[in-house]
């Protein structure tokens, strides 16, 4: 059985709460990425992730300027997951939240990030990335 920890994105891109949002939103051009994690000064805890979802509703959106502290805008409620989880705990966790992104962790320490593009562009569990897809685009009742 695969883990997340074989699957997924090492040394992903990260800001810290002394970052704005101009240099997340510019982190995610950079790393070609629309989900960013938030770690602690000393770069290891993960404390919260911004999306570019969070800076468009939170940030522009709500008028604030570019130089608006990144712990505005981040979203706080963490889902993670261990990197000794199964790919297909993953793809059901990535379902059920319904979240195409996953911080991976080892304690509270940020190891990776694995996404729905992991599973299913290296091929390895195409069943669970369609399953959590299908599960993440399933139209909610309002």
């Amino acid at each position: 059985m695969k883990t997340v920890k074989e699957v997924m994105t090492v040394h992903p891109a990260s800001v810290t709460l002394l970052d704005n949002i101009y240099e997340a939103a510019a982190k995610m051009r950079d790393h070609d990425t629309g989900f960013i994690p938030v770690v602690d000064s000393d770069g290891a805890a993960l404390i919260g992730v911004i999306t570019d979802r969070d800076l468009v509703i939170r940030g522009y959106a709500d008028k604030h300027p570019g130089s608006t502290a990144v712990e505005q805008v981040m979203s706080r409620e963490l889902v993670s997951v261990p990197e000794s989880a199964s790919v297909e705990e993953a793809a059901e966790l990535m379902a059920s939240k319904q979240i195409r992104r996953l911080p991976v962790t080892s304690g509270n320490k940020l190891t990776g990030i694995v996404s729905l593009g992991d599973l299913a562009v290296k091929r390895i569990f195409a069943d669970e990335a369609g399953e959590a897809l299908s599960g993440i685009s399933r139209r909610q009742p309002h």
